[in-house]
């Protein structure tokens, strides 16, 4: 079996370590920067949908101004906010560089992102049920978990499974920059030395690991299926 892996990864073998470290650099971002960008992106996405017109919180002023930074780091491309953010990376995290400095760029990227899919999957609840809560007394905050997220589980599930898949593919860009990962083993070893054994694995396991994910995502779903 060892002899076979390095017939067909002879650069891989040679260096196991470097693939090992880049895929626990990639999945300490993910876990890191996906913690945080889901915790914000709900408090955004339930924000904007219950202060939009009509909501149960309507307020045009908080609407108007998440909705409008939504739409503006939506509309940067990430490699630029990666460099654009990289102040407030050294502010916040003490460095612009490598994993910790990749934290921040990739909240950036992926809270509005995500914002928008729990926009999306609330936006699915049945207006008659928001009626009828609210015909019944309930608070807003009552509703917001009652309603709301208790009846949008499954689109919920399956936009996080949506972000998750993105943000893995911005760990991979962010190695552009050197902030590690498998990105960075990619492109510094595969890429820049041509050894096409390490490019053509780093692309197996993240296709593997993004099918996982996505085969989670959809078996949850399908349990949440009214």
């Amino acid at each position: 079996m060892i002899d076979f892996i390095e017939t067909i990864l002879p650069n891989v073998a040679k260096h196991p370590e470097r693939f090992f470290n880049g895929f626990l650099e990639t999945l300490v971002m993910v876990l890191w920067s996906g913690s945080i960008s889901f915790v914000l992106g709900l408090l955004i996405g339930i924000t904007i949908t219950v202060t939009k017109k009509g909501g149960i919180l309507e307020n045009r002023v908080v609407y108007q101004i998440l909705d409008k930074l939504i739409n503006l780091f939506r509309s940067i491309p990430f490699i630029i906010l990666l460099t654009g953010v990289m102040p407030l990376s050294r502010l916040l995290m003490g460095t612009a560089i490598g994993v910790r400095g990749a934290i921040v760029p990739l909240v950036f990227g992926c809270v509005p992102f995500f914002s928008r899919q729990v926009e999306t999957a609330l936006a699915e609840v049945d207006g008659g049920l928001i009626e009828a809560a609210e015909s019944m007394g309930l608070s807003p905050f009552d509703i917001i978990f009652r309603v709301y997220l208790r009846e949008s589980v499954g689109p919920l599930v399956r936009g996080t499974t949506i972000t998750l898949v993105s943000l893995i593919g911005l760990t991979a860009m962010a190695g552009a920059v050197g902030a590690g990962g498998l990105g960075n083993y990619a492109i510094m070893y595969g890429h820049d030395r041509n050894q096409l054994d390490v490019t053509w694995l780093t692309i197996v396991v993240l296709v593997i690991v993004v099918n996982l994910i996505q085969t989670g995502g959809n078996r949850i779903v399908r349990k949440n299926r009214h």
